[in-house]
């Protein structure tokens, strides 16, 4: 009696280990972690620029407030974002693509503040664009691996 055959997988179509992409729920799952933290890092920063005392907001320099109101409440959806990421929730996807459209808005708005002459920390520039950067690439990641199927 013969043994079964096992078909041979040509090599163009086997992974090699160390060189295949992470899978979209590996991807996945670090994006939403980094979510979570970045997220209660917000909210203890921004409650300490907005409530505390005259020393922490002596310490923001001239921070501006619209960003720094925007951030913090944004800090509290980036929590929920993270954690329906994580649990592979197609809202979430939704979610960190109104997080990014509404930083980009907050960006747009800054820039105009900028313009105009208004007083700005170099940081909030930064800042913002990794933000934003990241919540496009969290959008994008959590659309391709849940809202669409």
């Amino acid at each position: 009696m013969n043994a079964p055959r096992i078909p041979r997988i040509p090599p163009s179509q086997q992974s090699r280990a160390g060189t295949s992409p992470p899978s979209p729920s590996r991807a996945l799952r670090v994006l939403a972690g980094v979510a979570v933290v970045f997220g209660l890092m917000t909210i203890v920063s921004g409650g300490r620029a907005l409530f505390g005392g005259a020393e922490a907001r002596a310490a923001v320099g001239a921070a501006v407030g619209f960003v720094l109101w925007f951030n913090f409440v944004a800090g509290f959806a980036y929590v929920a974002a993270g954690i329906g990421l994580w649990r592979r929730q197609r809202w979430a996807a939704w979610l960190a693509l109104a997080i990014a459209a509404g930083t980009a808005i907050v960006a747009a708005a800054f820039a105009w503040h900028v313009a105009g002459g208004g007083a700005y920390e170099m940081r909030t520039v930064g800042a913002l664009a990794l933000r934003l950067s990241f919540w496009v690439l969290a959008g994008w990641v959590g659309w391709r691996a849940l809202a669409r199927g």
